[in-house]
């Protein structure tokens, strides 16, 4: 199996070195950039299978850097940065960022994100059935199954799961999912968006007040996994 390609965008000479030693120990390509104009070159030239793209580079804004990639790289994107407020979160997340994780971070739990992502990438164009344990989601057919038995969903419940799943492991913001599923005049109805995520936990969920598959990212959004 050939080798995942990532590029590290970032400027610090020992965060670069850890993600080069860790993610060649991981069985992953690496290819490092410590500035926005040769992380860009990196990308168009050498077609990565992820960028982890800091938000504080020398030459340019991190969220700059997204939004320019985002015109053309369609692969996932995950940003390592020590900017940890709510607004710079959300702000990423809405401009095309696949995740986002804070430094300091925990090696395993980067290396996880990782593959999650990876993963959505290569799944993204398989089957219109998609299977998270006893819970089976039909994107064609509009039918989803829990351990077997059909679940009965409103339209509108069934196109939140839907986008949910085809972003499994995804951060998605509250804006971002007012806007996709019920339009621009919706983005700022969060409470709208709550009231049908508990409904939709309630039915699919083993336990509503302790979700495994519809998980709450405090502030943000939500993550399905």
């Amino acid at each position: 199996m050939t080798k995942a390609t990532i590029l590290v965008i970032d400027d610090e000479p020992q965060i670069r070195k850890l993600l080069e030693i860790t993610l060649e120990s991981n069985a992953y390509k690496t290819l490092l950039a410590e500035n926005a104009k040769e992380g860009v070159t990196l990308a168009a030239t050498h077609a990565p299978d992820l960028i982890l793209l800091d938000l504080g580079l020398p030459d340019k804004s991190g969220h700059d850097v997204l939004k320019e990639l985002r015109l053309w790289f369609t692969k996932a994107i995950l940003i390592l940065s020590v900017q940890n407020s709510e607004e710079d979160i959300v702000n990423a997340l809405d401009n095309g960022a696949t995740d986002y994780l804070t430094k300091p971070f925990r090696t395993a739990e980067l290396l996880a994100r990782i593959r999650a992502a990876i993963k959505r990438n290569a799944n993204e164009e398989t089957s219109s059935v998609l299977s998270f344990g006893m819970l089976t989601i039909d994107l064609a057919a509009r039918v989803v199954k829990k351990n077997q038995d059909v679940i009965k969903l409103t339209s509108t419940e069934f196109n939140l799961l839907a986008l949910f799943a085809k972003n499994e492991g995804r951060v998605l913001t509250h804006h971002y999912i007012l806007k996709e599923v019920w339009g621009n005049a919706y983005q700022t109805e969060t409470q709208y968006l709550r009231v049908f995520v508990g409904t939709l936990r309630k039915k699919i969920e083993d336990d509503p007040n302790q979700p495994k598959h519809i998980i709450t990212e405090s502030g943000v959004g939500y993550r399905f996994q």
